[in-house]
């Protein structure tokens, strides 16, 4: 197996020793209670500080454990900051694709549809926010299922539910399909939910990299498919810049909170 890695295990006694300390301390304290040198500890800090887990009091110098740090266990935006945070970008993206946007945040082993934007051709529509969509079927819910690994032990082992002909029930195809998804950034959906819809999404990457929601498109299969039946590659490059181009956006704002 292999072994431990040594600036994982140092950034996890700083954070430690911050959580177990009287109050804010110094980086001279910290380096002295871990014996590690000033300049090893000051970059870990740096780190930490700018992935939100730790801050420092630009008056006295001092290091404590930030208040971000205690919503690790759900990570996600509420849905509705999501929303907010994502409405500036779906618009664009609905006039460029011309296609429906559809925002997403995992709940349990679903997709909580949090934002909706109307494809731009004036047809007749049903925005479906608010609606519940299945993790495995769904682009949505694939790329979130891809990058919150953590929400994997919720699916059952037994064959997955079927939708159309095309869904994949099969717990260890939908895994192999997932590794793809990571590999490539983004996910797609063909027939799998609606027999004659496809779709495409991608995550968005909030503090530290973690990924608190979904964006992407869906429509009908002859729209987003070329003849051969892939994604058009220019729908798939809008999804993924625009999931960006939030992630940038959420982590300026946050960063300057």
């Amino acid at each position: 197996m292999p072994g431990s890695i040594q600036s994982i295990e140092r950034a996890a006694a700083i954070l430690r020793t911050l959580g177990t300390g009287s109050g804010p301390l110094r980086l001279s304290e910290i380096s002295a209670s871990l014996q590690l040198p000033r300049g090893t500890v000051h970059g870990i800090l740096r780190t930490l500080s700018d992935v939100g887990f730790v801050e420092q009091d630009r008056g006295t110098g001092r290091y404590r454990l930030s208040d971000r740090l205690s919503d690790l266990r759900s990570h996600r935006l509420d849905p509705n900051e999501l929303r907010a945070r994502t409405m500036n970008w779906a618009d664009p993206l609905a006039a460029r694709s011309g296609e429906v946007v559809r925002v997403g945040a995992l709940v349990g082993a679903e997709v909580l549809v949090v934002h909706y934007v109307f494809r731009p051709d004036h047809s007749v529509q049903h925005a479906d926010v608010g609606s519940l969509l299945p993790i495995h079927a769904t682009a949505l819910g694939k790329v979130l299922l891809a990058f919150n690994p953590g929400t994997r032990p919720l699916l059952p082992a037994r064959p997955l539910t079927s939708y159309t002909g095309r869904t994949i029930t099969d717990p260890g195809r939908l895994g192999a399909e997932l590794v793809e998804v990571r590999t490539h950034g983004y996910a797609l959906e063909f027939g799998e939910y609606r027999p004659d819809q496809a779709g495409i999404a991608a995550p968005i990457l909030g503090s530290g990299g973690l990924v608190v929601g979904g964006i992407g498109i869906h429509g009908d299969l002859d729209r987003l498919c070329d003849a051969a039946g892939a994604a058009r590659s220019r729908l798939v490059a809008q999804v993924t810049d625009c999931a960006r181009a939030v992630g940038r956006d959420l982590h300026a704002s946050r960063s300057g909170e």
